[in-house]
């Protein structure tokens, strides 16, 4: 077992695994944040409850659940909405929502509910303070909430497939966390044991929701059925998690959070390593592993998009699980290194996406080997934020040659990688991809082009040196040169993290933002990936996971997959 947790032997090098390519192609794993919120929860022993449901027959009204953990109490209080059709919209720009929500530090008095009903709702437009947490809003999935309540009310169960084919009562437009619009800073609770990972603290919120959007409907089915209204079973309940819209406002986290985003593929890239290295594999994994490939080729069967390029990867990869199939048969997972020996083979054999889910799927029946790498995805930023000016010049070449010369070998000059830039919109404060050469707005980029950056100092960096010698230090080369501070603070802590970096041109006409979505929700835990454009998309989260009253009976990790037995 020592030998399985030696940290650097079969690491993948960034070279392979940060390209916007196959980031974009990644899934969830047990690492994911949603798992490991679950798994802390269970863990120590949290208890749940609707403490308030004060909703009319129209479906307008609050609710509150509170979630007990061994030191604190927090409180998802719910402000549901009856809105009409033709306001509900996905739309950063819209001001109104089925339902609104804020995770409340706390429990919250009759003072807190009326004062939080009056800004909620209006979200950004609104205001919050430090007692709240996470600030969020939902509409509904018209066609299958109606279908749900209307069978419900006849006494009638849903239709599995119609529940299948949607996979959520409830599509959520937006989760802040972290000081937006007022809400607590994120520093005030990262001491927490249940909010030291990334964002724990807006996916307890949308777990909590989860439960909110069932019972939404089961309300309004006794209310329109009466007598004759029946719940929900509890295995068509779990088909169900909650939708998500997201947009470019997410796209440069990864690229502003080169640290933490370090602190994620580290930990990622770390489990595989160790689950390559070891040189045998048990029956147990060997039979697990087998399951997980029959319910993976469930879960692809259901995951349903009408984005062509999106439609064209599900089909190669049922034909890579179909592929994986024959391979686990024979050679089989008995040889030596067997686990490294499949990821060797899919890295030949099988297109990006099959890559990733194998990736994914191999750390599966290693729960013990693994888990505990999702503790050390957070990461103190403000560590790496100082620049060392005492590095030499020829120093700071050399990083830069070593680590960033995918970026040397671009010419930004020529049109086709310089298409495109980033900014932020005025209305929102959101940001926004242009078309350099064929939208006005250019001289507003905002600077997230890391790579052209590095390369137009290198060239700077170079004549400094010819003039004033390589063994100058960077802070004089910066005196003469400010602008390119944050590029030295980039290259120095690429030197320290090796995959604080994405190895590819943002600015480029090929450029693909849904990649950078796609990979930091897969960190989250999402699934079902469905890209409305290549600039957002809509998901699916906590879909088979157990109810907050089912917690404790969960023994199994492995919910994010379909049962095999419906």
């Amino acid at each position: 077992m020592e030998s399985a947790r030696t940290e650097t032997k079969n690491l993948r090098a960034p070279a392979q695994v940060m390209r916007l390519a196959r980031m974009g192609s990644f899934h969830q794993t047990r690492l994911s944040f949603m798992r490991a919120l679950l798994r802390n929860l269970r863990d120590r022993q949290w208890s749940f409850s609707r403490t308030r449901w004060d909703v009319d027959a129209k479906g307008i009204g609050v609710a509150v659940y509170q979630a007990n953990g061994p030191d604190r109490i927090y409180s998802l209080i719910c402000y549901a909405n009856d809105l009409p059709p033709e306001k509900r919209s996905d739309r950063v720009i819209a001001t109104e929502w089925d339902a609104a929500f804020t995770l409340f530090d706390g429990i919250p008095n009759a003072d807190d509910i009326e004062r939080l009903r009056n800004n909620v709702p209006k979200q950004e437009a609104g205001h919050c303070c430090q007692s709240e947490l996470v600030l969020a809003r939902a509409n509904r999935s018209v066609r299958l909430f109606e279908h749900v309540v209307e069978r419900l009310a006849r006494g009638l169960q849903p239709d599995k497939d119609a529940i299948d084919a949607v996979g959520y009562l409830m599509r959520t437009t937006a989760v802040y966390g972290n000081g937006k619009f007022g809400i607590s800073d994120r520093e005030r609770i990262s001491d927490r044991p249940e909010f030291a990972s990334a964002f724990h603290s807006e996916l307890m919120a949308v777990w909590l929701i989860r439960s909110f959007t069932v019972d939404i409907a089961e309300h309004m089915a006794q209310v329109r059925g009466g007598d004759d209204a029946v719940p929900m079973q509890r295995d068509l309940r779990r088909r169900l998690g909650v939708g998500n819209s997201t947009g470019l406002g997410m796209a440069p986290f990864l690229i502003l959070h080169p640290s933490l985003i370090h602190s994620w593929m580290l930990a990622r890239e770390t489990a595989l390593a160790r689950v390559r290295n070891l040189t045998e594999s048990s029956e147990v994994s060997r039979n697990q592993f087998s399951e997980l490939i029959s319910r993976m080729m469930l879960g692809v069967e259901s995951w349903k998009t009408a984005d062509q390029r999106q439609q064209l990867r599900i089909e190669q990869l049922k034909k890579d699980l179909l592929k994986l199939t024959a391979y686990v048969k024979s050679p089989g997972l008995k040889i030596h290194l067997p686990w490294n020996a499949l990821v060797e083979w899919s890295e030949t054999a099988l297109g990006l996406e099959g890559q990733e889910l194998v990736v994914s799927l191999v750390l599966e029946p290693h729960g013990e080997l693994v888990d505990d790498l999702a503790d050390t995805m957070a990461v103190d930023e403000a560590q790496y934020f100082s620049i060392d000016g005492s590095q030499s010049v020829d120093q700071t070449l050399e990083i830069i040659e070593s680590h960033y010369d995918w970026a040397l070998k671009l010419d930004y000059s020529s049109r086709e990688q310089s298409a495109r830039f980033w900014y932020y919109s005025e209305e929102k404060l959101e940001p926004r991809v242009g078309e350099r050469y064929e939208e006005p707005g250019a001289e507003k980029e905002y600077p997230l082009c890391y790579g052209r950056d590095v390369s137009a100092m290198f060239s700077d960096l170079k004549s400094f040196a010819e003039q004033f010698g390589g063994n100058s230090m960077i802070a004089k080369f910066l005196l003469s040169h400010p602008q390119h501070r944050h590029s030295v603070r980039r290259i120095q802590i690429s030197q320290r993290l090796e995959y604080s970096e994405i190895q590819d041109n943002l600015l480029a006409c090929d450029m693909l933002p849904i990649d950078l979505l796609r990979c930091k929700l897969s960190f989250f835990g999402a699934s079902k990936f469905d890209p409305k454009s290549d600039r957002w998309v809509r998901i699916n989260m906590y879909q088979h996971a157990p109810f907050y009253d089912e917690l404790k009976e969960f023994e199994s990790d492995g919910w994010i997959y379909p049962p095999l037995v419906s």
